[in-house]
């Protein structure tokens, strides 16, 4: 019997310490990824609510190191060397502080991402501080939130909102450099996609259009025998900048044909658009 009642007991005893009850954490932890330009930018925070207290100035008080959410450090890290500010940040791991005040907040980026809120920064350790002007945000926004707005080809403004306040400041990515090392390495052996990508980036960044009207016709001479309605569309609008008026409608006439026949209104609409604006139509 007592062997029983013993089972019993090490049987409840063990249910008892492996069960465990799992709850939604107050402040979830959230991770956010963006693409800007070449660089891959990651964001790992967590989420408090506002539940009815005053924030800014109360529960998180001025002019005071703030960890930038809740728990844990807010780590940032980036793929590629970035620039913040004017501050040149070579690619890696980094946590975010910020010292809000009423009118403006400065956000230090700072190398060591180990836990833990410091009560005092060590400078040397301060990769970049930016001093942002505060905005006052009409309704309330109930979680603390980190987003990545006004996204450009090369740089993005990282928004942080609580309560009613947002501050941002701008990320910007070696775009051009990165480009322009790939186009340089592949122009050795450049296949008609590569002088495609070249010819339409230096179009669209305007850079020297001699160079991009050169490798766009490279592009269709090596598609000769399957040219493409969207290549020669470029080719129109390269020549068309270049001052080839007549280069273009020949292009542009030819992009139309192929856009009818494989049924692509939309660039069959942009042709004739550029045709009537070049007297062709």
């Amino acid at each position: 019997m007592n062997r029983i009642i013993l089972s019993l007991f090490v049987a409840v005893f063990t249910l008892t310490v492996n069960a465990q009850i799992t709850t939604p954490q107050p402040s979830p932890l959230q991770k956010i990824e963006q693409i800007v330009g070449l660089t891959d930018i990651t964001v790992e925070y967590s989420r408090p609510g506002v539940k009815g207290r005053t924030i800014f100035g109360d529960l998180v008080p001025f002019n005071e190191i703030w960890r930038t959410g809740a728990n844990d450090n807010t780590k940032i890290t980036f793929s590629t060397d970035v620039t913040i500010d004017g501050n040149k940040i070579e690619k890696g791991s980094y946590t975010i502080f910020s010292i809000p005040a009423e009118k403006s907040w400065e956000i230090v980026i700072y190398e060591e991402t180990k836990s833990g809120t410091p009560k005092k920064l060590d400078e040397t350790k301060i990769v970049a501080k930016v001093n942002v002007a505060t905005q006052n945000i009409p309704m309330v926004i109930e979680t603390f939130t980190i987003s990545f707005d006004d996204m450009t080809t090369n740089a993005a403004v990282l928004g942080i909102m609580w309560e009613n306040t947002y501050v941002g400041f701008k990320i910007e990515t070696p775009v051009e450099e990165m480009v322009t090392k790939q186009i340089t390495t592949v122009m050795n052996g450049p296949s008609s996609n590569d002088y495609y990508a070249a010819a339409v980036y230096y179009l669209e960044n305007g850079k020297d259009i001699k160079k991009a009207q050169t490798w766009i016709d490279k592009s269709v001479e090596m598609t000769a025998d399957s040219p493409k309605f969207w290549v020669l569309h470029r080719q129109a609008l390269i020549h068309a900048k270049a001052g080839n008026k007549k280069g273009a409608i020949k292009a542009a006439t030819a992009s139309l044909k192929l856009a009818e026949k494989a049924g692509n209104a939309g660039y069959v609409k942009m042709n004739e658009t550029y045709l009537k604006e070049w007297g062709a139509m």
